[in-house]
Parts: C-alpha cells; sequence; structure tokens
C-alpha cells in the first residue's frame, strides 16, 4: 500500500482513480477498478433514469464490496436531457460516499451531497475553477492537464505546470489527471504536491473495459503522436485519436460548420458505437496524449500492482540519488 489523504479519505488501498467514461463506466468494469484496489467510478449519465442507476449501484455492490464513485458530468446539454435530482436522490439513499462533478459549477447539487455525508470530487481544467470548486465545498479537485481524453478545456496547460499551480493555490487536496498511465506518472504527480491520479485511457485499454478486442488492440499500437483536438472552432475541445472520421470533423470546422453540423460526427454515440465495434476509424474517438505509454491489455488488477511497484521503485531511485 501506498498511503496518501486520497486513499484515506475514501478508504482504498492505492491513489489511484478511473475516470467516468460515458457508456463505458458499468457496474464489472468499475467493480473490476475496485477490487484492484484503486476508485471506480460509475457514470451517472449512462444511465436514462435514477432507478436505472440504482440498479447498476446494485450491481456493482454485487461484484465488489469496495468503495467507489459515481460520476455527475454537469454540461447543460446533459442537465437539460437527463434526471440530475433523480440521479442525486438515488445517489443519497443508497448512501454513496463518493461523487465526482464535471463539465460545470457543482453548486447546484453540492450542498445536498455535503448534506448528505457524501464526499465530493469536482473535475476541472483551471486554477480559477478548482478555486471556485473548493469555495463551493468541493472536499478534493481532480485537475485535468491539456494531455487528456475527452475535454481538457481551452488554456492549453499541460499537467506538469498545471497541478503544482493548483496545488500552490486550493487547500484541499489534489487529484492529478491528463496524461498519466503507469507508476513513473504517479511518482511524478505526487512529486508535484498531489495526492494521487486520475486515469481514463490507461483504464480503457484493460482486460475489463466493455469495448471491443479490437479496438483495444489499436489503442494499444497508437503513440502520443496520434491524438489531436476537435470542436475548438465551439469552444469545446475535445482529445480525440487521429482517424478518418477525425480528420472529416477538422475539415468540417475548417469550412466554418457550426454545432448542428459537427454534433452528428462528434456525439457520444458515435464513438461509443466506434469501441464497441472495433471500428476506430469510423469515429473520432476520445484519446489522451497517455497512449504512448500503452503498450498492453492488462486486467485493472495487474495494472494497478504493476503501477504501483513502478511508483515505488520510482520513489526508491529517486531518494538514492546522491545529493
Amino acid at each position: 500500500m501506498l498511503s496518501t489523504s486520497m486513499t484515506d479519505m475514501f478508504g482504498i488501498d492505492y491513489p489511484i482513480m478511473q475516470s467516468g467514461f460515458r457508456y463505458i463506466s458499468r457496474a464489472p468494469f468499475v467493480a473490476a477498478v475496485a477490487n484492484a484496489g484503486a476508485l471506480g467510478t460509475l457514470s451517472a449519465h449512462t444511465q436514462p433514469t435514477g432507478e436505472a442507476l440504482r440498479e447498476e449501484i446494485h450491481e456493482t455492490r454485487r461484484l465488489t464490496e469496495r468503495p467507489f464513485a459515481v460520476n455527475l458530468t454537469l454540461l447543460p446539454a446533459n442537465i437539460a436531457s437527463y434526471p440530475y435530482d433523480d440521479y442525486v436522490a438515488v445517489i443519497i439513499s443508497e448512501g454513496i460516499g463518493i461523487v465526482e462533478t464535471s463539465g460545470a459549477k457543482p453548486a447546484a447539487y453540492i450542498e445536498r451531497l455535503k448534506k448528505a455525508g457524501v464526499k465530493v470530487i469536482h473535475k476541472c481544467t483551471s486554477v480559477r475553477h478548482a478555486l471556485s470548486a473548493e469555495k463551493y465545498g468541493a472536499d478534493a479537485v481532480c485537475v485535468t492537464g491539456f494531455e487528456s481524453a475527452g475535454h481538457p478545456g481551452e488554456d492549453d496547460v499541460p499537467s506538469l505546470v498545471l497541478v503544482p499551480r493548483v496545488v500552490d493555490e486550493v487547500k484541499i487536496p489534489v487529484i492529478a489527471s491528463g496524461g498519466f498511465a503507469d507508476g513513473r506518472g504517479l511518482a511524478s504527480a505526487l512529486a508535484l504536491g498531489a495526492v494521487g491520479v486520475n486515469m481514463g485511457t490507461r483504464f480503457l485499454v484493460t482486460q475489463e473495459s466493455p469495448i471491443h478486442a479490437d479496438a483495444k488492440a489499436g489503442l494499444a499500437a497508437a503513440s502520443e503522436r496520434d491524438t489531436t483536438l476537435i470542436a475548438r472552432s465551439l469552444g469545446d475541445s475535445v482529445r480525440v485519436l487521429k482517424t478518418p472520421a477525425t480528420e472529416e470533423v477538422l475539415e468540417l470546422e475548417r469550412a466554418g460548420a457550426d454545432k448542428t453540423a459537427l454534433f452528428p460526427l462528434i456525439a457520444a454515440d458515435v464513438w461509443h458505437q466506434a469501441l464497441t465495434s472495433g471500428r476506430l476509424a469510423d469515429a473520432p474517438v476520445p484519446s489522451g496524449i497517455a497512449l504512448g505509454l500503452i503498450h498492453d491489455v492488462p486486467t485493472c488488477k495487474d495494472l494497478v500492482q504493476r503501477m504501483m511497484a513502478q511508483t515505488v521503485a520510482t520513489i526508491d531511485r529517486l531518494g538514492n540519488l546522491k545529493i
């Protein structure tokens, strides 16, 4: 074990968290991460109703006795289309102890969650958003650097700079996200002042991840040079794998296409279909620069154990440097 305030706060063995991928972060996958000693995260808005989320929570608990979190992605379009009040009510009634909020200010729900004793992690992409989350009462922030898959924000600040900047500004624990895939990354995050790491792309390429084997093989074969940003023209950048579909989106953006034209090509349903079918070329699939560090498809347990061994070895090596 490697204890930090992250492991102490959430009752987990290792300071590693799995991102809450929409459609991907379901019970068997989340339970596998939790059983490996890390913090698994269910995606709430994968579920169409609060009762469906309740069933997914029950299934996760059937598969693991370890703690896990629930993600609430608070994008305006999601809030307008999904029953977030019901999600929160279910989270509270089911006694979920950890919630990750992301996408917008958590103020609308954080008071209800905190009153129920829920620990709230807010995922954000800048110092100003981290300070805002702290003000609203978040127990920790997950800080997402420019390297991250999905939405890395618009400031283009890499984790090497963003993480210590946030650590310097807030009093609550900071979890580092974006570019982390092995024990060297975890050791570096701890050196920067973070209490652990959040990983999306690395956990996506594991045995228990519910995507097609061909998709896992394709992601494992990719390099750090094989991602790019789309939707910059909309002010909502998304880091994705370079594919023919990605290039089609970029060409449309260069031609001045609006959201109406782009959305059918970049919606979550589109990239989810590509991942589950194994046809990565069909969509701009969210992927992080950490692809350059991913070369195999381990089990979640093997991944976590390997990471921790490398983390300890890295810390020991640094401790042996002559000063």
